[in-house]
């Protein structure tokens, strides 16, 4: 038996939270994306399901204490007598809010159009029996992504521990610039009249990222096999070892080149990094560490757009031995066994989550 969401719920509008505004207020603020601020007030009571009216539309939001929602935010109250509220929410994470986007603009929903949408209904028992399953497998997921932040950690730790905080301010190496050391450069520019349907994949940005992340490139745009081999033969390509890095937008996604297939990337927003005296895995950590401190230098009073090829040839950095690189590098190794190990496992989680979503809740 299906209901619609009229039947079923109340969609409470949020409104303009100036007047409720306090830092030390007892209830949180809600956008579309999360909380963002504090107030003396509430529109929303506890086991609320919050979607974005505008912006964040396809971002469902479990809200277990009284809020107050701003307006471009819905607050979905299930009719307890009829839907159990998690089990309203499980049903919301399943659903393709964009279906019913408003604007070609920014994301919109519309309240007439919330109402409509139809969802399962069984018994009460059955809806908190499935609500109680999917919390296990989402509260396994999250277990799986807290050691993951901890096995970065040991990561970060292991560093500090044989480097210091600042290895170039220690006093302990000789330092030097990066430009001295390193080959710095960016992509011969590939026109859009170039691209072909199928070829040799062409990475941007978005797929260095995912790369950085080790998951696999969502790749869009080709170029010819005879135009990569021109490429090749007369400026060369990225090689295993070498690091690609974003430099525009969302600075300091690296990828380690781990792989001989060609490929080719974009001008501009990345930059290749080719250091032959370091050990790669360890220069990846020391780069990462001097974005960083790019960044926090960039963003006191506005927000940091590009690191240029110039800028990071002017970087410092320590010569560390090759043994300590080296043995850096090996601990680093025998933790992302570790992450690897916990990744298929988050993988083999969401896949049991999102088949799940596909039995209760799919056509």
């Amino acid at each position: 038996m299906k209901k619609s969401f009229a039947e079923v719920l109340a969609i409470k509008n949020g409104r303009n939270q100036k007047a409720v505004e306090n830092p030390a207020g007892p209830y949180p603020i809600y956008g579309s994306g999360g909380i963002i601020g504090r107030a003396d007030d509430f529109i929303c009571n506890s086991q609320t399901v919050i979607i974005g009216r505008k912006g964040t539309i396809n971002n469902p939001i479990f809200v277990n204490e009284p809020f107050w929602n701003v307006d471009t935010a819905f607050g979905l109250e299930a009719n307890k007598d009829i839907v159990y509220p998690k089990y309203l929410f499980y049903f919301c994470k399943s659903y393709d809010f964009e279906s019913l986007n408003t604007t070609v603009t920014i994301p919109s929903l519309t309240k007439n159009n919330l109402l409509k949408i139809q969802m399962p209904i069984v018994s009460l028992d059955e809806q908190k029996k499935i609500a109680t399953e999917f919390d296990k497998i989402q509260s396994a997921i999250d277990n799986k992504k807290q050691q993951l932040s901890l096995l970065d950690e040991a990561v970060k730790s292991e560093f500090v521990e044989m480097f210091g905080e600042n290895p170039v301010e220690s006093g302990k190496w000789k330092i030097t610039t990066l430009g001295k050391i390193a080959e710095i450069g960016s992509s011969k520019r590939i026109f859009a009249s170039e691209y072909v349907a199928s070829g040799i994949p062409f990475y941007r940005s978005k797929e260095i990222i995912e790369l950085s992340k080790n998951l696999k490139p969502s790749v869009e745009l080709f170029i010819s096999k005879e135009r990569y081999e021109e490429i090749k033969n007369k400026n060369g390509v990225p090689e295993i070892g070498d690091i690609l890095m974003t430099a525009v937008g969302t600075i300091g996604k690296f990828w380690e080149v781990n792989t001989d297939k060609p490929f080719y990337y974009k001008d501009g927003n990345l930059v290749y990094i080719r250091c032959k005296i370091f050990n790669s895995t360890f220069f990846r950590y020391i780069l990462e560490s001097l974005i960083e401190a790019f960044k926090q230098q960039n963003l006191v009073g506005s927000a940091y757009s590009a690191l240029t090829i110039d800028r990071l040839k002017q970087m410092t950095v320590p010569m560390i031995e090759l043994d300590l690189q080296n043995k850096f590098a090996a601990f680093v190794q025998q933790i992302d066994k570790s992450k690897f190990v916990v990744k298929k496992q988050i993988a083999d989680l969401q896949e049991l989550f999102d088949s799940k979503m596909q039995e209760y809740f799919g056509e």
